[in-house]
């Protein structure tokens, strides 16, 4: 993170750069799973490097070859900035049996080193689930615990867990969001915000200034409160970044005033080589707003 004081003057715009009017260093990304398409990894990155993203977010535990994307990694000088935990629904670190959360943060620890493996430097981590036989109680105190024994680990490999806002019945403001990294009391965990997903009951730029040094990275999607309101809960997702009720030009000032320096990595239907450059183009106006 930069001090509020010393704020970048630039937006990363894949291999050009341009001066946009807030004062935010972002680098851009896509998922993996974004890139459609039979091709090899190395032609997967060499399709996103030329459509104008600076890096990837891989998932992991997965069957992919660690060592063919590091090598794709390295031609290309795509970053791959960080994993996602992709077990965190099938075993949340909150459910009751002792049994799925070891398997839980099995995979934690699994993706933690693969991160490290990468170079990345996040683990994106959904940390609990309350539901009818998980209450919110017990999901934040077993979820903490899980966490807690894996700190160790992170520290020693230098990858942080990034916990991510999502529609889970958990952590749903950000002073609670705060509170639950600061009781962790490690450097080695922060919060992955997702823009996209606090629109349906709240405003980003609240949770981005409450959150403050504690945001480590940004997920990048829309929603919209008409389509919810008319079509919908889940339709309000229909909708192409830029085009729903995210005040990005809000959301580009409070990042700037806590000093937001790092990645945003987009979290939408992907595709071909002309849709991932529109995403792109997308992300390159709603950034520079």
């Amino acid at each position: 993170m930069l001090a509020a004081g010393a704020l970048s003057t630039r937006v990363r715009s894949g291999p050009g750069e341009r001066e946009p009017k807030n004062q935010v260093v972002i680098r851009k990304a896509v998922k993996f799973e974004m890139i459609a398409g039979e091709m090899t990894t190395l032609q997967k990155f060499q399709l996103v490097q030329s459509v104008g993203f600076d890096g990837v977010e891989m998932p992991s535990p997965s069957d992919l070859d660690v060592d063919e994307v590091r090598e794709a990694a390295g031609e290309t000088g795509i970053t791959v900035h960080g994993v996602v935990d992709s077990e965190h629904w099938a075993n949340p670190l909150s459910d009751p049996n002792p049994e799925v959360r070891r398997r839980g943060r099995a995979a934690l620890v699994k993706a933690l080193r693969d991160c490290r493996r990468y170079g990345g430097d996040t683990v994106l981590l959904v940390p609990a689930v309350v539901t009818k036989r998980v209450s919110y109680a017990e999901a934040w105190t077993r979820s903490q615990g899980e966490i807690r024994v894996v700190l160790p680990l992170a520290a020693q490999l230098q990858v942080r867990i990034a916990l991510e806002n999502v529609w889970n019945n958990f952590l749903l403001s950000p002073l609670e969001a705060a509170r639950y990294v600061d009781e962790l009391d490690s450097p080695w965990v922060g919060w992955y915000f997702d823009v996209g997903n606090v629109v349906r009951y709240g405003w980003p730029e609240h949770w981005i200034r409450t959150l403050g040094p504690r945001l480590l990275k940004l997920d990048v999607k829309e929603y919209s409160r008409t389509k919810r309101d008319q079509e919908g809960l889940w339709k309000g997702f229909d909708v192409e970044i830029g085009d729903g009720d995210c005040d990005w030009p809000a959301v580009m000032s409070a990042l700037a005033a806590i000093g937001y320096e790092g990645w945003a990595t987009a979290e939408v239907a992907g595709g071909d080589a002309g849709r991932l450059r529109e995403i792109a183009d997308r992300m390159d106006r709603v950034l520079a707003s």
